[in-house]
């Protein structure tokens, strides 16, 4: 689960990204997570604008995330396939989902994680919409 929808289950009170993490709560889904995944939640969920944005308090904030982490497989990287995306700062993903033998990652950004140079044939990227239709 890329960072968009983590934000976006955080600031909206309901939608499919709100739901992809109330599954993954719930055990229907095994997130993975990395250090760098890690780093960007803790990142991104801590900007003011985000923190003004959320329905929550600062404080059940830390707990949401504190409960979907211990539900995260954690995955160590050992090899960087550098895919060459558009924006470098977005291979992490599909290292993490390669290295934890993954064939989805589900974003916001559908087209940061496209046209990379390395591709993967069994991995697909969906928004949280295409997910729940089943594309």
């Amino acid at each position: 689960m890329d960072t968009s929808v983590l934000i976006s289950a955080l600031i909206g009170k309901e939608g499919p990204s709100r739901e992809i993490l109330r599954q993954c709560l719930l055990g229907k889904f095994n997130p993975l997570i990395s250090n760098a995944l890690y780093q960007e939640y803790e990142d991104v969920s801590s900007r003011k604008n985000i923190v003004d944005l959320c329905p929550i308090t600062k404080g059940e904030i830390r707990e949401l995330l504190n409960a979907y982490y211990s539900i995260c497989h954690w995955v160590p990287i050992y090899y960087l396939w550098r895919p060459n995306l558009k924006d470098e700062s977005d291979n992490f993903l599909i290292e993490l989902a390669i290295a934890g033998n993954s064939n989805l990652i589900i974003t916001n950004n559908i087209k940061d994680l496209t046209g990379a140079e390395l591709t993967f044939r069994n991995l697909r990227i969906l928004t949280p919409e295409m997910f729940f239709r089943g594309k």
